[in-house]
């Protein structure tokens, strides 16, 4: 099943390193970050999750939550756990998904048989506090995961959720925006600070407090 922007994210039971969970119930009112990656006690595996745990309060900054997901079970993430808080120098406080029986990966197609059919690639989906899946990115194998790019998108979102904007390539917080090509350009002139229209489609902006 092919997971598309604007679906709904495919509600789910699993259980984790923090107990059984229902997916929805947990990340109720907030955005959640579903990654899934190949195997537990790998080099790159560990380096993320590491990369995860230490990002934790810059997730809880924008009410994101995040939640790892492999085929490995219960029992082996536990044995893991420690060698990434050893490694990153923080603890993992986040669950990771023992999804043995593969429910999770094919909901969201996470194996993919040209890079190996039974083991997930490196999936990353944002999903929104109504379940919506807003963003999806998926690595090969062999490429490590920026977790700041995964920020700045999740920015970037709830940036042009609470306004009629746009961002610019290589756009982060505190950056000029571009107007929506709707809005008139007087009138975003009232409603924005600093228009600069480059072009009649093309208008800068001071992103909106």
């Amino acid at each position: 099943m092919s997971i598309r922007l604007g679906d709904i994210a495919p509600d789910f039971t699993a259980d984790t390193t923090q107990g059984v969970l229902s997916f929805h119930d947990w990340k109720e009112g907030a955005w959640a970050v579903l990654f899934s990656h190949p195997a537990d006690f790998t080099p790159v595996c560990t380096t993320e999750l590491g990369r995860t745990a230490a990002l934790s309060g810059e997730f809880a900054a924008r009410n994101a939550k995040a939640i790892a997901v492999s085929v490995d079970s219960v029992e082996d993430h536990l044995r893991w756990v420690p060698d990434i808080a050893e490694v990153a120098g923080v603890d993992v406080d986040f669950p990771i998904i023992a999804d043995e029986d593969r429910s999770v990966s094919q909901a969201y197609d996470m194996i993919h048989p040209g890079e190996g059919d039974t083991s997930t690639v490196r999936s990353v989906f944002l999903i929104d506090p109504s379940n919506t899946v807003r963003l999806t990115i998926t690595y090969p194998k062999s490429v490590g995961r920026n977790f700041t790019e995964i920020l700045r998108a999740l920015d970037a979102l709830q940036a042009t959720d609470r306004a009629p904007i746009s961002t610019p390539a290589e756009w982060v917080p505190g950056d000029r925006v571009i107007v929506a090509p709707a809005i008139a350009t007087d009138d975003a002139r009232e409603r924005f600070a600093n228009v600069d229209e480059v072009k009649p489609y093309l208008r800068f902006a001071d992103a909106p407090a």
